[in-house]
């Protein structure tokens, strides 16, 4: 016997009906226990302390206890997973990041896809970088680095954390951009000694752990990374304003396993972009070199497949295999 097609619909109806009533029970209930959220980085970091400020705010305004549970390893995947493989009820979180986006086109391995099996909850701020260069190179701004890097091609080291590293596809985005032929130094740790001591002459750091350095001049600061002027450091210019198009940032921000139901999706980024909007949150982040960027959880969802999109085609083009 053939089904009639609104017979069919009539049944499919029937039984999407039942899951949305117990999402929406689901939601308004929430939350009823503690929350876990997961964070791929070590306690201690920017990262870190981003993610306990933002569960201290929700604790207080939810009733219950949000808590960090530092995950790290395989570049933040390893978090990642974990989430993705939990109940969408909304007592797992997760600390999305930037590297999140990078990962998906970097690891051909993984067990998930990052925008398909995380909802994008919502969106906490960009951890603002900046392009600094040891005082021996002979460039004050931006265009003059270029005209140098051009005139000396494969003279000068770009520092980076690590293949696949945020402060590596800055870069290569940078010198994508520009047209510039710089050579990749990896490190596995902290290269700042070796950029202060004219070892490798340029890299990208988070200004939180640069700007001492721009500041006593044993280091000097180009540009930042953002699309537009750090409002803390007005004087110093975006790489933007010299290749238009130009935008990287360190952004973190909260995810969910992707079917959370949507009544606790809105609530969360709600009170997230509340607490992002509190003078005294806004200040906190402002000293970790954070500048808090709310948006809703649809426009956080549009911003992470547009990141996705663009480390992909910088990761093709610079031909950056994992370690």
């Amino acid at each position: 016997m053939i089904m009639s097609r609104r017979k069919l619909l009539h049944l499919a109806a029937g039984a999407v009906a039942p899951l949305a009533v117990t999402q929406s029970a689901q939601a308004q209930s929430w939350p009823a226990r503690p929350v876990r959220i997961v964070v791929g980085y070590p306690a201690g970091i920017t990262p870190d302390i981003v993610a306990r400020l933002i569960a201290q705010r929700l604790s207080s305004r939810l009733g219950q206890q949000f808590v960090a549970d530092n995950k790290p390893g395989a570049g933040t995947s390893i978090a990642a997973e974990e989430v993705v493989r939990a109940q969408p009820d909304g007592y797992t979180l997760l600390l999305a990041a930037a590297a999140n986006t990078i990962n998906t086109s970097l690891y051909s391995n993984l067990n998930f896809n990052f925008g398909r099996d995380i909802a994008a909850v919502a969106n906490i701020g960009g951890v603002i970088f900046l392009m600094g260069i040891n005082p021996s190179v002979p460039a004050k701004t931006v265009p003059e680095f270029i005209a140098y890097a051009k005139a000396n091609p494969g003279k000068l080291n770009m520092a980076s954390r690590g293949i696949g590293s945020l402060t590596h596809v800055f870069g290569e985005l940078f010198k994508m951009m520009a047209g510039v032929n710089l050579v990749h130094v990896p490190y596995r740790g902290d290269y700042t000694a070796d950029l202060l001591g004219g070892r490798v002459q340029v890299a990208f750091f988070a200004i939180a752990d640069s700007i001492g350095y721009v500041k006593d001049g044993r280091m000097r600061a180009l540009a930042v990374t953002t699309a537009n002027r750090f409002a803390q450091l007005p004087e110093l210019p975006a790489i933007a304003e010299f290749l238009p198009g130009y935008e990287a940032t360190g952004w973190l921000g909260i995810g969910a396993p992707k079917r959370t139901a949507a009544g606790i999706v809105e609530r969360l980024n709600a009170e997230i972009n509340a607490a992002l909007a509190d003078p005294a949150i806004a200040a906190r982040l402002d000293t970790m070199g954070i500048e808090p960027t709310p948006m809703t959880s649809a426009d956080f969802d549009k911003f992470i497949a547009a990141e996705t999109d663009k480390w992909a085609k910088v990761i093709a083009f610079a031909h950056i295999k994992p370690e």
